[in-house]
């Protein structure tokens, strides 16, 4: 016998909330997404739409992960989930502050150089 409440469609899946984030210098997106539970974050990237705004992005070399913790493409998802799909740095930061005290340059919080240079 079906339990269900009038209007629930027994074996649907459940849903979740996740949101898929990705950012370059000049525009920043958080995509809000209802996706099934059970859901990787290849497929929430895919789903997203993120792929075809920025083309750049190809998941075999740009790094995944949820909130700020590197990922695996094939991780579940976990409700209120956010994505965030990571750029390759342009320069290594540790040979970028090398680079900047042998220089005798200043560094302010947040990395960029102090103002009285």
């Amino acid at each position: 016998m079906n339990n269900s409440i009038a209007g629930d469609v027994p074996d649907a899946p459940k849903k979740i909330m996740v949101e898929v984030a990705y950012a370059e210098p000049e525009t920043q997106v958080i995509i809000p997404l209802r996706v099934d539970e059970g859901t990787t974050l290849e497929q929430a990237i895919r789903q997203s739409g993120v792929l075809e705004s920025f083309p750049s992005i190809d998941l075999a070399v740009n790094k995944v992960g949820v909130f700020g913790k590197l990922g695996k493409l094939n991780q579940v998802l976990r409700e209120r989930d956010r994505v965030e799909i990571y750029r390759k740095l342009i320069a290594d930061p540790k040979a970028v502050r090398k680079q900047r005290a042998a220089e005798g340059k200043k560094m302010r919080k947040g990395g960029g150089a102090d103002a009285d240079q």
